[in-house]
């Protein structure tokens, strides 16, 4: 939430070492505010050599030190004080093990949602905090907002300015005690204006090339796929046999390329059955739907309207829809005005009204 700009704070400010959250930085340092760094380390050295050759350079690998050195670059070059946060032993439990669970339970899981409610903005400034950091709240380089509302009578989630950055589909399992502290310096701001700031303040990592993505590599690196079967049959939605796959695993709803089996229509991945390791293909009109239902539900409202926009992945459309609430509250019923593309389990449904974020929860079917 935006701050009276009479009232310096004390700011904690994640550093990835890429341009947003050095920016993010800048402008914290810029409003008056006493700022500090902070960066975080997610692998865990002895995970890591079990795992054999792993990929590196994204959210969860090291990248041979480049990262902290930048992080390092750029609070030099800010005149604040940086400390790395051992997050590592949090990642593995609570995002490395829910990653393959889901994934070998047959689901698509988000690992970002995930981190950003247990870790980023959970484990991350606690341990910081822990570790001798002062500070009176939490900033990143995120591309959303944080506004008070009256309705919720707290602090809600809204989209960035920038439509094609903003991040609040992977920000809406935050909790308001969560909200209540964090700043998101870039919320009204776009990707352009936030180079060009990095620019006229020559930060070193101005131009550096950014990476989302949780792993560079195959995700099926991360999985334990133990005694299971690494072979099992492709099917037809009438159950025949139509090729032969390398485990269920491997393979992700609405997923059309490397599947390796000709037809005379293009086939995609339209159910996952772990319990027999078969996967279901189907044409692209199997795979459309008007309902879905999600469970693990969090929301910043009391009360959800009949009516609202629904994403269900993080690029910008959103889905006109109704919804509903059932078993007591503990379950999501959305429906679509038009069908939707390879609705995935294990992924998050995310309902807004206009930019404010309403909630979500995982989809369950």
């Amino acid at each position: 939430m935006s701050s009276k700009k009479d009232v310096k704070l004390k700011i904690a400010v994640g550093v990835s070492g890429g341009v947003d959250s050095a920016v993010a930085a800048l402008l914290s340092k810029e409003a008056g505010h006493e700022v500090v760094g902070v960066t975080m380390r997610t692998w865990d050295d002895e995970y890591l050599a079990t795992r054999g050759d792993l990929k590196g350079g994204a959210c969860f690998i090291p990248d041979g030190g480049a990262r902290l050195r930048d992080a390092a670059k750029v609070c030099g070059h800010l005149g604040i004080p940086l400390t790395e946060v051992d997050c590592a032993t949090t990642f593995t439990n609570e995002i490395l093990k829910n990653f393959n669970d889901e994934y070998m339970a047959g689901r698509t899981p988000n690992p970002c949602v995930i981190c950003n409610r247990f870790v980023k903005f959970g484990a991350f400034p606690q341990l910081a905090a822990a570790a001798g950091v002062e500070f009176d709240v939490f900033a990143t380089g995120h591309y959303c907002r944080v506004e008070y509302d009256e309705v919720a009578k707290g602090p809600v989630l809204k989209k960035g300015l920038d439509a094609f950055k903003d991040q609040s589909y992977f920000l809406y399992r935050l909790v308001r005690e969560q909200l209540r502290r964090i700043r998101f310096p870039l919320g009204n701001l776009t990707k352009k204006e936030v180079r060009k700031i990095a620019m006229d303040a020559n930060i070193p990592v101005h131009s550096k090339k950014e990476s989302q993505d949780f792993y560079n590599g195959h995700y099926g690196d991360l999985l334990d796929s133990g005694d299971r079967p690494k072979t099992g049959r492709f099917i037809n939605p009438d159950g025949e046999t139509i090729g032969e796959h390398k485990g269920f695993w491997n393979y992700t709803i609405g997923q059309r390329k490397g599947l390796g089996v000709a037809h005379t229509a293009p086939l995609y991945v339209a159910e996952l059955r772990p319990k027999t390791n078969e996967v279901v293909l189907a044409e692209r009109e199997a795979l459309l739907s008007k309902t879905l239902t999600a469970d693990s539900l969090n929301f910043f409202f009391d009360d959800l309207p009949e009516r609202a926009e629904a994403k269900i992945r993080s690029s910008p459309e959103t889905k006109n829809c109704s919804v509903e609430l059932m078993a007591g509250g503990s379950e999501l019923l959305v429906e679509f005005d038009e069908p939707c593309f390879a609705v995935t389990p294990g992924q998050s449904v995310v309902l807004y009204d206009g930019d404010t974020v309403l909630g979500g929860g995982i989809i369950s079917g």
